[in-house]
């Protein structure tokens, strides 16, 4: 894959699906569906998906595509591959509370290599470069102009004082127990893959998740850490967390910078 060839376009396809997720978002009302699993799936998450699947497939062909809203998709088998999440955070779209984003990320050899997270109603963006190195993108999102690009890195964490960053639809006992095994100064909500980002940036250390997530919900908030210095590990054994299983299902994880010291599940 060239990196210079994957970035431009995974970012224009963000932009673009985030445009067409906001005109919706800002409609009087949209429909919600159910999915078989009984996750909630609007019309912004299938339109998202149709230009994010055509623009992926017209530029990279012969690269295998994941994609949350085709479930055909969901039988593919290799460790290369792209993989999107349209619109993570459906409940927090639904509720309106701004907590979404627009997932596209490159995975090789089960490592997300590349990947942009892009958060419409919170006019954030972040994504790795061609070189690796993650960066927050601010300006007005133009398709074809990148606007002023700041390196990202995560924080030099004090292990007596940690800032923990959880989810905002799915916090649970079983993480507020992990979170209560450290000395945590404070700790914030968010939704969707923001989280990983926020310990990007070094605005939270650490992001345990203990529940239920899928390789699309994850793969580009995961290359957004490791472009900035960070780590996600399985939870039982501290052991990478890697992509391309059987069925795109994660194990319970860590997302955090390397200076934290991790305690035991």
């Amino acid at each position: 894959m060239n990196y210079e060839t994957l970035v431009p376009v995974m970012r224009r396809l963000a932009i673009e699906a985030g445009e067409k997720i906001m005109q919706i978002y800002n409609s009087d009302d949209f429909d919600v569906k159910v999915k078989s699993d009984d996750s909630p799936v609007t019309e912004a998450d299938e339109a998202a998906d149709a230009i994010i699947s055509a623009g992926l497939r017209a530029e990279f062909p012969d690269v295998m595509l994941v994609t949350e809203e085709q479930s055909e998709s969901h039988t593919a088998k290799g460790d290369t591959f792209l993989i999107v999440d349209p619109l993570d955070g459906t409940k927090e779209f639904i509720h309106r509370r701004g907590d979404f984003t627009v997932n596209i990320a490159f995975v090789e050899n089960g490592v997300p290599q590349r990947g942009i997270v892009y958060a419409p109603a919170k006019n954030r963006m972040f994504f790795t470069q061609a070189d690796g190195q993650s960066v927050e993108e601010t300006g007005d999102f133009a398709l074809d102009t990148i606007g002023a690009l700041s390196p990202i890195n995560v924080a030099d964490s004090d292990n007596t004082a940690l800032m923990v960053v959880a989810s905002k639809s799915h916090r649970d006992q079983a993480t507020d127990d992990y979170i209560n095994k450290y000395n945590v100064k404070d700790s914030k909500s968010a939704g969707s893959s923001l989280k990983f980002c926020l310990v990007a940036t070094g605005e939270a250390d650490i992001y345990p998740r203990v529940g239920r997530t899928m390789e699309w919900d994850t793969a580009a908030g995961h290359a957004v850490l490791l472009g900035a210095g960070g780590n996600v590990v399985r939870f039982d054994d501290h052991s990478p967390l890697t992509y391309g299983k059987e069925d795109f299902a994660n194990p319970f994880f860590i997302a955090y910078a390397p200076t934290v010291e991790l305690k035991e599940a």
